[in-house]
């Protein structure tokens, strides 16, 4: 049975957070040496993204350096399970209140998503550690390696309106994230669970798309309908923004 993103402890403005299915980064491994870059013929333009220090301010807590695995091979997309209808200038308070939820009532060490795209398309960094190098993030039961996880400020059920400008940021956003390890969004790779409570055993090697829901990995209903709904289009779109044409094909990564 499906279980749906549950509310989140934020109680100044009971905010929802589409938590369930995430796994600490206290259960990670050691941090990697990070190789140097390779050329690659379909890097994506960097969008621009917004620093954290903007939403995060003077609240950030003391917390461990940040994790890393080699690359990031695959994409999960997410929603907040929070309110839509804000107003844009709002939105770095409501992810100060996300991380006010995860470190503080869940004592988590930082906020569990590498980014937050709101609603007219402002792309913000998320869990510290540099967003362009392979953080290793807190948002998908059994599989945070060599992944990255985009939340959608919102709630995205079936019926919700999802804005153009928001779809826009997260392809680009995808687009440029896969493609500093050549990963084409319209492919699938193989990811190894870490967790038991994912959908698939600790050690069990399967085949996602590179670009999945939060559902794809863990039994919940996150991203929701409506924005797992726009999954073929944001891999297309951002399959194009990489300069691509051709059918995608299986990428394995050992």
């Amino acid at each position: 049975m499906l279980l749906g993103c549950l509310p989140g402890l934020v109680a100044v403005l009971t905010l929802g957070l589409c938590v369930r299915g995430v796994e600490r980064a206290a259960v990670v491994v050691p941090e990697r040496a990070v190789p140097a870059r390779v050329p690659f013929a379909h890097r994506a333009p960097r969008p621009r993204i917004v620093p954290r220090s903007v939403w995060l301010g003077a609240a950030g807590r003391i917390q461990p350096p940040p994790r890393y695995d080699d690359k990031v091979v695959a994409v999960f997309l997410h929603h907040t399970d929070s309110p839509s209808a804000y107003d844009c200038a709002d939105a770095p308070e409501i992810i100060r209140r996300l991380y006010a939820g995860q470190t503080g009532a869940r004592n988590w060490d930082d906020i569990g998503y590498n980014f937050i795209v709101d609603r007219c398309g402002t792309i913000y960094e998320g869990r510290a550690g540099g967003v362009d190098r392979p953080v290793t993030g807190a948002h998908t039961q059994g599989f945070n390696h060599r992944t990255a996880g985009i939340a959608a400020l919102g709630t995205f059920t079936a019926g919700a309106p999802v804005p153009k400008a928001m779809t826009d940021a997260i392809a680009a956003l995808v687009a440029w994230k896969l493609g500093l390890a050549d990963v084409d969004p319209r492919s699938s790779v193989r990811l190894v669970s870490s967790n038991n409570l994912a959908r698939y055993k600790a050690g069990t090697a399967v085949t996602l798309p590179a670009l999945a829901g939060h559902n794809a990995g863990f039994m919940t209903s996150c991203p929701g309908a409506a924005l797992t709904a726009r999954l073929p289009e944001l891999r297309e779109k951002a399959a194009r923004l990489q300069g691509r044409t051709s059918t995608a094909r299986l990428t394995a990564f050992p």
